[in-house]
C-alpha cells in the first residue's frame, strides 16, 4: 500500500537523467554513474512527494473514476493525515540528498517541486498549458542529470539543446497520446475538466503536431550528433511511435499507464533494439 500510495510505478519518468551521462560518454564512468543512481532516488522521492500531494487534492474526484477509485488515498485506506507526512518526509530527505549532490541539482529538484504543485493547484485544468508544465518537468530531470556530480553551478556534462528539445518534444508526445485515451472513458469529464477542450478534432491536431516535432528534433539530432550511426535507430523509433498511435486509437490502457507498456512485446524488442544501436553508436 506504501509503494502505491508514493506511486513507484511512476518512478521510471525520472530515468530521462541518465541521458546526459550515456550521451558524454561517462556511462562506465563509476563515480559519475553511483551519483547518477543517487540522484535518480532524489528525484523519485521529490517525485512521490507530489504524487501524495495531488492525490489528497484530486481524492473526490478520483473516487469517481474507475481507474483510479483504488488509490490508497480516494479508497480511504491511507487517511490524509499520514499521506501528508509522508508527502513531507519524501520531500524533505530527496531535497536533502539533492543538496549533497550539488547546489544545482538541488535548486532543479525545487523547480521540479514547485512546477508540480503549480500544476496540481492550477495549471491541471487549464488546457495546454497543463501539457506544457508536464514537457516541461521532463526536461528539468534530463538537465538535473548534467548537474549530478558538480559541487557548484556549472554542469559536469555540457546542456546540449538537444537535450532540452528532445526529452521535451518526446514528453508532449506521451501526454498528448494520454489526453486522448482519457477522453475515451466514460465519465472522463467528471474526474478531468480539462478533456471538455481535449475532443477528438483537438487531440488528433496535438497528435499531429508533437509527432512532428517529436521525429524531426530526433531526426536532425542523430544526423547533426557526433555518433554517425545513430540514425539506424529512426526507423525504430517510428514504428514506437506508430504502435503508441495504434494502441491510442483502441483505448488501450497501456497508453494511460505507460508503466505497463513492458507488457507489449512490439514496443519491447524495438526499444530493445534502439539502446543496443545507440550503445554500440556511442561506445564504440
Amino acid at each position: 500500500m506504501l509503494l502505491e500510495l508514493l506511486r513507484v510505478k511512476q518512478w521510471y519518468k525520472n530515468l530521462v537523467i541518465f541521458l546526459p551521462l550515456i550521451f558524454a560518454k561517462e556511462f562506465f564512468n563509476e563515480t559519475a554513474l553511483i551519483y547518477t543512481i543517487i540522484g535518480f532516488f532524489a528525484l523519485c522521492l521529490i517525485s512521490s512527494s507530489n504524487y501524495i500531494i495531488n492525490d489528497v487534492i484530486d481524492r473526490e474526484k478520483d473516487k469517481k473514476n474507475i481507474e483510479k477509485k483504488l488509490r490508497p488515498i480516494a479508497s480511504s485506506k491511507i487517511k490524509i493525515w499520514q499521506a501528508i507526512t509522508l508527502s513531507i518526509l519524501s520531500l524533505i530527505l530527496g531535497l536533502a540528498i539533492s543538496l549533497k549532490l550539488s547546489l544545482m541539482f538541488a535548486i532543479l529538484g525545487i523547480a521540479l517541486f514547485l512546477l508540480s504543485q503549480l500544476y496540481t493547484f492550477k495549471l491541471k485544468n487549464e488546457a495546454f498549458a497543463d501539457i506544457l508544465i508536464i514537457s516541461t518537468n521532463f526536461v528539468i530531470r534530463a538537465v538535473a542529470g548534467a548537474f549530478v556530480i558538480t559541487n557548484g553551478l556549472k554542469p559536469y556534462v555540457a546542456v546540449s539543446p538537444w537535450l532540452i528539445l528532445c526529452p521535451f518534444f518526446f514528453a508532449l508526445f506521451l501526454v498528448v497520446i494520454k489526453r486522448r485515451s482519457e477522453s475515451f472513458l466514460k465519465k472522463s469529464i467528471e474526474h478531468r475538466p480539462v478533456l471538455k477542450i481535449y475532443n477528438e478534432k483537438t487531440t488528433s491536431a496535438l497528435m499531429t503536431i508533437s509527432t512532428a516535432l517529436l521525429i524531426v528534433s530526433y531526426s536532425l539530432y542523430t544526423f547533426f550528433s557526433p555518433y554517425f550511426f545513430l540514425f539506424l535507430t529512426i526507423p525504430f523509433v517510428l514504428y514506437i511511435i506508430f504502435r503508441l498511435f495504434h494502441l491510442t486509437e483502441k483505448g488501450d490502457e497501456k497508453v494511460r499507464h505507460l508503466e505497463l507498456i513492458y507488457k507489449d512485446i512490439r514496443i519491447v524488442i524495438p526499444t530493445i533494439i534502439i539502446i543496443i544501436i545507440a550503445f554500440l553508436s556511442i561506445y564504440l
